[in-house]
């Protein structure tokens, strides 16, 4: 009996993350974006344009972006991944203002990396700062689900202090803002992005395995978007507007104890690498790993 309450109140609990998304003023795709490239691959589900299906095919990938530019912000939608086999596609739902600043751009990035065995799906996470790109500050986690046979959320949350990256609601990474990072950590307005592109020469077993056109089109299904934050002039680095905003995010605290006690949870079963343990491509580690729990 024991077992079964268990399990009861963890299908409960992921039941609540999944509510919690729902409820926080989903914005339409056809209110929030625009297409930005492959136009042909970017299709709207439903008369009020709720949902968008992006894919990749021997021809183009394709891509959408917000109109807005937003600071400071959580960012959240449902994905649904390609099923299949799917070696060497990159999915993505990511934070950029590369297009206004190409040399000092800030990022943050959620990027679906298929496995060929067709069991496993990774998930990346990134953070740029500054226009370092030279410095990967990548994360990599298996996923305890298939994301091709349902939709699961994925969020980004970008405060003043913290970038914390969910997964339904459980957080699965959490990157301080220290004073040694100076200006690596994001600060400036940034859009929010989904692609699905064609990342053979890496993606899948080091570049290995390589996208295999004859399963395509490949299609990713987004749904049930959110931008919770202040929108702004992109060419203003800061705004006393959004300063004093009563958002969540821009009171946002940090993580509590017991969403703390899940993200430890989580990463001690799924982390399969970090580059704060890669001492051979970092021998002195970046600043902040010394604030990662």
């Amino acid at each position: 009996m024991e077992f079964f309450i268990r399990v009861f109140l963890l299908c409960m609990l992921e039941l609540a993350a999944r509510i919690s998304h729902v409820a926080a003023n989903p914005v339409s795709f056809n209110q929030g974006f625009d297409k930005l490239f492959g136009d042909q691959n970017v299709v709207t589900l439903d008369p009020a344009g709720k949902s968008v299906r992006i894919s990749l095919d021997k021809f183009s990938g394709s891509g959408f972006i917000s109109r807005e530019k937003y600071f400071y912000s959580k960012f959240s939608a449902a994905i649904k991944l390609a099923p299949g086999y799917t070696a060497g596609v990159v999915a993505t739902f990511y934070t950029s203002n590369c297009q206004i600043y190409p040399n000092t751009h800030d990022e943050l990035d959620i990027e679906f990396l298929r496995h060929v065995d067709g069991k496993c799906w990774i998930v990346q996470t990134n953070l740029y700062g500054n226009g370092s790109v030279t410095k990967g500050r990548e994360e990599r986690y298996r996923l305890w689900f298939d994301p091709s046979e349902d939709f699961h959320y994925y969020t980004i949350l970008w405060s003043k202090k913290w970038t914390v990256f969910y997964v339904d609601n459980i957080p699965i990474r959490e990157i301080p803002r220290i004073e040694a990072m100076g200006g690596e950590y994001p600060s400036k307005p940034m859009s929010l992005y989904g692609t699905i592109w064609d990342g053979s020469s890496w993606a899948t077993d080091g570049g290995k395995s390589k996208v295999n056109y004859e399963d395509s089109p490949f299609k990713v299904t987004y749904s049930d978007f959110v931008l919770d934050g202040c929108s702004i002039d992109p060419t203003q680095r800061d705004s006393q507007n959004c300063d004093n905003s009563t958002s969540f995010v821009t009171n946002f605290g940090g993580l509590t104890k017991e969403e703390r006690i899940k993200m430890g949870s989580f990463r001690a079963k799924y982390l399969t690498y970090s580059y704060c343990d890669d001492r051979k491509r970092y021998p002195n580690l970046l600043p902040e790993c010394a604030h990662i729990p």
